[in-house]
């Protein structure tokens, strides 16, 4: 008979270690990845709410956490940039400050959170259904991730995808 909960603590070790190598691998502060879920229901329609919520979250030493302050949050707050991470599958903001560069609406939780560089990406299943988001944070110094770094975390976003649909 199989234990659920041994294959989900499993299954969450092996997400959370993989969160780890993105951060140690791309040299950031903060790696995490959110996941959507249904929320609750409307009054009086008893239409699903859709939310979502931080699952997974590494920090380098001295860095705040955030994870808690990602929890059921409704996908209406975030609707531009979740909108335009649907579509285009990436997000990408070298520097907050520059106000040439598109922000998606995330400028003031960037700034917040002590943000000066985030590279967030659609986490989709093998179907291209939209399950979640990886995001990759400097918060120490701006930074510019190349063509070639950022190929490699679309296909680790890939790769989330599929893990993820297991757990």
């Amino acid at each position: 008979k199989n234990d659920a909960l041994k294959e989900a603590l499993a299954k969450n070790a092996l997400l959370s270690s993989k969160v780890e190598e993105i951060k140690e691998q791309t040299k950031a502060d903060r790696v995490w990845v959110m996941q959507f879920h249904n929320g609750g229901t409307f009054y009086p329609t008893g239409k699903s709410i859709q939310k979502f919520s931080m699952f997974y979250e590494t920090v380098s030493p001295s860095i705040d956490s955030i994870q808690s302050s990602f929890q059921n949050i409704p996908v209406s707050l975030f609707s531009k940039s979740i909108n335009h991470l649907l579509e285009e599958d990436t997000i990408i903001v070298p520097d907050f400050k520059d106000e040439k560069i598109a922000t998606y609406g995330l400028k003031h939780v960037a700034d917040e959170n002590g943000c000066k560089s985030a590279y967030l990406f659609a986490v989709k299943t093998i179907e291209g259904k939209f399950i979640g988001t990886l995001g990759v944070e400097y918060t120490k110094k701006k930074t510019v991730l190349s063509q070639d770094e950022i190929n490699h975390l679309l296909v680790e976003a890939t790769m989330l995808g599929g893990e993820l649909m297991k757990v």
